[in-house]
C-alpha cells in the first residue's frame, strides 16, 4: 500500500544522511518516476524533504525534523534500539528490523550522533556462544507454523531418555534466560505441554492447519513444583577449590560456604535422578558426597562402571 511505503520511506531518510532515488525504487520495489512523485506527496504532507543533484545526489529529510517522541528520554530510546537489536539478532523477522528503524526514527540526527558515542551500560545478546544454526532454523520454522496456525511433527526426547512422536499445535515460543522452550498444545497427551527445543528431533511443518486454542495465561511463567514427581534429600557436597567458578554458575548462593581451607561445602535438597548424578561425575575427582551415604555410594557404582568400560583399552 502507498501509505505503508511513504511511511517506511519517512523511517528510512529519518535514519539514513542522504538516499539516492535508484535505492530507493530497488528498496521499495516501484520506479525512480513513483519514488520522485512520492517525494513531492511527503513534501506536501508537511515533511521537510530536501532533494539533492548530481552524483552523490538524493533525498534527505531536513537535519532538525523527527518524529515526536512524547514523553521519552534519550536514554529511553537508547535502551528501545538495544532491546530490539538483540532481538533482530536471535529472529529472522522484518517486522524486527523494520521496528528497529522506527525506534532509531525517534531521533533526531543530532541526538543519533550522540547515541553513537555514549551507552546505555547493557548490551542485549539473546545468542549464546556456540549455539548451532540449527536452533535458529527451528525457532523461525516454530515462528512461522504459529503465524499460520499450522500443525508440526516432531521427534521428542524427554529428560527421562524416552523418545516419542508427537503431533503439536504451536501456541507461543519462550525464550528462558538462553533456552529456548515452545508451548504447545499435544495432540498425544490432549493438553497444552511445554517443549524444549534443543530435545526436538526430526521438526516437520505439516499442511494441515489447527483451530487457535484458549491458551492458557504465560503471564508470570514459572517453575511449578508439581511438575517435578521426584522426591528431594537433603545433601552436602564438598567440591575443591578448583572448580569454585563452576560452583557460583551451578548453586545458589545461599546453599555455598567456602570452607577454611578454600575447598567449597554446598548443602541442599536435590532430587536422586540422572540430571544430578551426571552433574556430580562431571566435577570428577574435585567433589566428594559427605551426605547421604547411599548417594555416595551410588557414585562410587557409576564410576566403578565408567572404569570397566575402559578395562580392554590398548595402552
Amino acid at each position: 500500500m502507498k501509505i505503508d511505503r511513504l511511511l517506511a520511506m519517512t523511517i528510512l531518510l529519518l535514519n539514513r544522511e542522504r538516499v539516492s532515488a535508484k535505492e530507493l525504487a530497488d528498496r521499495f520495489e516501484v520506479s525512480t518516476k513513483t519514488i520522485y512523485r512520492d517525494m513531492e506527496t511527503l513534501n506536501q504532507s508537511g515533511i521537510p524533504i530536501v532533494a539533492h543533484q548530481g552524483t552523490s545526489g538524493g533525498f534527505e529529510i531536513m537535519e532538525q525534523y523527527t518524529i515526536a517522541r512524547q514523553f521519552l528520554t534519550l536514554n529511553e530510546i537508547n535502551t528501545m534500539v538495544s532491546v530490539v537489536k538483540g532481538i533482530t539478532g536471535i529472529v529472522d523477522d522484518s517486522k524486527f528490523a523494520s521496528l528497529l528503524e522506527k525506534v532509531k526514527a525517534l531521533l533526531s540526527k543530532a541526538d543519533t550522533i550522540h547515541a553513537e558515542k555514549s551507552t546505555t551500560g547493557i548490551i542485549f545478546d539473546f545468542n549464546p556462544w556456540g549455539q548451532s544454526p540449527a536452533e535458529r532454523d527451528k525457532v523461525n520454522i516454530l515462528k512461522q507454523s504459529i503465524e499460520e496456525t499450522r500443525k508440526v511433527s516432531i521427534q521428542y526426547l524427554n529428560m527421562n531418555g524416552k523418545e516419542s512422536e508427537r503431533v503439536i499445535e504451536p501456541s507461543a515460543l519462550i525464550l528462558k534466560g538462553y533456552i529456548w522452550y515452545l508451548h504447545a498444545y499435544c495432540t498425544l497427551r490432549n493438553d497444552f505441554r511445554v517443549f524444549r527445543l534443543s530435545r526436538i528431533h526430526e521438526l516437520k511443518m505439516l499442511m494441515e492447519q489447527c483451530t487457535r486454542r484458549e491458551t492458557p495465561s504465560l503471564d508470570g511463567y514459572v517453575w511449578e513444583a508439581e511438575w517435578s514427581t521426584d522426591v528431594k534429600h537433603e545433601m552436602i557436597l564438598n567440591f575443591d577449590r578448583q572448580v569454585r567458578h563452576r560452583i557460583v554458575d551451578s548453586f545458589d548462593p545461599e546453599m555455598v560456604t567456602v570452607l577454611e581451607d578454600g575447598s567449597i561445602q554446598v548443602m541442599g535438597e536435590f532430587a536422586k535422578d540422572e540430571w544430578f548424578y551426571g552433574m556430580l561425575l562431571s566435577y570428577g575427582e574435585h567433589v566428594k558426597v559427605e551426605q547421604p551415604a547411599n548417594v555416595a555410594e551410588e557414585v562410587v557404582r557409576r564410576a566403578q562402571r565408567i572404569v570397566e568400560r575402559y578395562v580392554n583399552v590398548d595402552r
